[in-house]
């Protein structure tokens, strides 16, 4: 037993050992949104500096070395941790975590300066699996500036794929405007004489009381249920997954937005037709099968050099093709290919011209699907179609009719629409 309180003492000693040394490289006390999920994992208090406040401070650094009042002590005042001390700020930090549940990024920037894009990104991702926060404990501890307090607030977060709440504490630092409204500061002005009073009200007996109770609850849950971990790091990598999507997507977007208009004329005009292989011919002696699996069954054997009308060449290294006034598949290796044409309207109809009048209220929704990979909508079943958006995995869609070549016609935000079939299940 008092093998195992010596590991846990060590353990949180390593903790705030590794504490002090962030906070001499970073001067911010606010923990990113994403750090919320996964601060079950860490137990200790994390604290997060943004990458423009590590450059400011490396510059002033760089610049004013011998700043006389850059250092200057702040006495650090004997008081106790409190709870529920200021109304203000329990009003504050309850309002911050109503907007966090609700992904409302607004309120969020008011309260907080400041956010960067990428914390907005994840805060609207992480609000997709967080259902409510049951419990929330605000406590104080008096800041280095007038009107600043150093916050911790301990909370138990319910997500929606998890039974129970999980605990956990985030460290905050907040100030007061020149309206008298607190809001939670990440400006990232903090001097050295600031941070040493930070960095010691962090490490005082209470401080570490409330770290240990965090802890404790937490390890208590993991005991109980081995599966938490687990949760908590797969969720963590799902929204890692989702952001850079997303920062992707906008990326792909604003270069294409920047294109000038001329420019992207240009191109099409000079555009080359698409050339398309219309025939196949076989390489090797292979069989023809009624799907797209090494298991259908068999419909007959092709012999070298026969050849075939190429319906679709799917993405899973299977052909389809035209045999016997019907439709087979044969595997895509032992096909080369012996006929192209150009692409054309009238080779591939624009399915928009077809269906002009037709929206997603007059269609009739079959079912859903849901997405297995990135894909892009179209507005037409055509590779060359139009783009609407592109979705990723994980994402439903409503089905109006899988079609026989090789695309689904989908209802999407108030319109007809086709994504491959290949990539929806």
């Amino acid at each position: 037993m008092n093998k195992s309180n010596n590991t846990i003492l060590d353990f949180l000693k390593a903790g705030f050992e590794a504490l002090k040394k962030w906070l001499v490289k970073y001067s911010k006390i606010v923990l990113p949104i994403i750090l919320v999920i996964c601060v079950g994992l860490t137990i200790v208090i994390a604290i997060q500096a943004n990458k423009r406040k590590v450059e400011q401070e490396e510059a002033v650094v760089a610049s004013d070395e011998n700043a006389e009042d850059e250092g200057a002590l702040i006495e650090v005042p004997d008081v106790p941790l409190e709870k529920d001390a200021v109304p203000g700020i329990n009003e504050l930090i309850n309002k911050y975590y109503k907007a966090m549940v609700e992904g409302d990024t607004d309120t969020m920037g008011e309260l907080v300066y400041y956010l960067d894009a990428n914390e907005i990104l994840r805060a609207k991702e992480t609000s997709k699996y967080l259902e409510d926060y049951p419990t929330l404990e605000v406590y104080t501890k008096p800041g280095p500036r007038e009107g600043c307090y150093l916050v911790l607030a301990y909370m138990e977060l319910k997500f929606y794929d998890y039974d129970k709440p999980i605990p956990g504490m985030n460290v905050y630092y907040v100030c007061t405007n020149e309206d008298g409204e607190f809001y939670i500061n990440q400006d990232g002005d903090e001097n050295e004489g600031e941070l040493q009073y930070m960095r010691k009200i962090l490490v005082q007996n209470d401080v570490i009381d409330l770290n240990n109770r965090v802890t404790v609850a937490f390890n208590d849950m993991v005991a109980e249920d081995g599966t938490l971990k687990e949760f908590l790091t797969k969720l963590d990598e799902e929204i890692d997954v989702s952001v850079g999507e997303t920062l992707a997507s906008a990326t792909e977007n604003e270069e294409t937005e920047s294109e000038p208009a001329e420019e992207a004329s240009t191109e099409e005009e000079t555009q080359e037709p698409e050339v398309v292989v219309s025939k196949v011919k076989t390489t090797d002696v292979v069989n023809i099968r009624t799907s797209d699996s090494e298991t259908a069954d068999k419909l007959g054997k092709a012999a070298v050099g026969d050849e075939f009308e190429l319906l679709e060449e799917k993405g899973n290294g299977w052909s389809k093709i035209r045999y016997n006034d019907g439709e087979a598949f044969i595997k895509s290796e032992f096909l080369e290919p012996s006929e192209t044409k150009t692409a054309s309207t009238d080779d591939e109809p624009d399915q928009e011209e077809e269906e002009p009048q037709q929206t997603a209220e007059s269609a009739n929704v079959t079912g859903t699907v849901t997405v297995q990979e990135t894909v892009k909508i179209r507005k037409g079943a055509s590779t060359s179609s139009d783009q609407i958006d592109t979705v990723y995995a994980g994402t439903k869609l409503d089905v109006i009719m899988k079609q026989a070549d090789g695309w689904t016609k989908i209802k999407y935000n108030g319109q007809t629409a086709y994504v491959k079939s290949d990539y929806v299940k």
